[in-house]
């Protein structure tokens, strides 16, 4: 008797990969195991990068800051130790946002950090 080898199932996990490859360069797109092995990577590269996106905006946002309080006379540094000592607890996000979109907004709150 021949061994039973579940083609539908099998067929079925190779379409939905080469699916999911789909827009990939040259034999990334439609040669199975080239395939398999470009898509396998993709999700590493996925699952590494959600980790480093956020380093990399909080990165963007410190630099931003550092700017804006630079333009105020004082440095990253001071201004975020000046508001730990106020009392102030606003994230980096929204102090960037600030020092971006009100500026008016991150002067009262340099002002805050500098008394």
């Amino acid at each position: 008797m021949p061994r039973s080898v579940n083609h539908v199932a099998s067929r079925a996990r190779r379409k939905r990969v080469l699916k999911q490859t789909k827009g990939y360069f040259g034999a990334r797109k439609n040669v199975w195991t080239v395939a398999k092995n470009a898509w396998e990577k993709g999700l590493t590269y996925a699952y590494r990068d959600r980790k480093s996106k956020k380093r990399n905006f909080r990165a963007l946002w410190i630099q931003r800051i550092n700017a804006a309080a630079r333009l105020e006379g004082m440095t990253y540094s001071r201004l975020m130790g000046g508001l730990k000592k106020a009392g102030i607890e606003i994230n980096r996000k929204v102090l960037a946002d600030l020092a971006v979109n009100h500026p008016e907004a991150f002067k009262a709150i340099v002002a805050k950090a500098k008394a």
